[in-house]
């Protein structure tokens, strides 16, 4: 049946058939997804037609559960970080729970205890703890550094 159908359009000189048709989407109702490609071949006494229809549906769903594994919810190191941070917030936290006491009403003996419990439990093993201590106890970095050395 194409054969005729193209046999009429070369007959009505149709610019239908002037250019090739290459690598168009194709979605068939049966859900398989379809790349056609026609190239037209003419001549005096001639006229060609060479369709493929390529189904790519199995890749693109293999390019679904590519993509899907590919993702990535951040970069190592920031996990790692956010990992320290947060276990060296609870570790700062039960410390300060064993003081009793609230960070304003702390005085020196009370804040040299927290650091000696803090580094018990080995708190300044992280990344930037005593950044993070500082900022806690609104001390300098100094202080608590001058703090470690005296609990020892």
């Amino acid at each position: 049946m194409s054969e005729y159908v193209y046999a009429d359009l070369a007959n009505k000189k149709s610019s239908y058939l002037e250019g090739d048709f290459i690598n168009h989407l194709a979605i068939y109702k049966s859900g398989k997804f379809k790349k056609p490609t026609t190239f037209h071949l003419k001549g005096k006494d001639f006229l060609y037609a060479l369709g493929i229809n390529y189904d790519f549906t199995q890749m693109r769903e293999f390019s679904n559960v590519l993509e899907n594994f590919m993702k990535v919810e951040s970069d190592l190191q920031s996990a790692i970080s956010e990992a320290g941070e947060n276990k060296l917030s609870s570790i700062f936290d039960s410390c300060l729970e064993a003081v009793g006491k609230p960070i304003e009403r702390m005085n020196k003996s009370d804040r040299l205890r927290l650091i000696s419990l803090l580094k018990r439990e080995k708190a300044f093993d992280f990344s930037k703890a005593v950044p993070y201590v500082s900022s806690r106890l609104n001390l300098s970095r100094y202080t608590i550094y001058k703090y470690i050395k005296e609990s020892s």
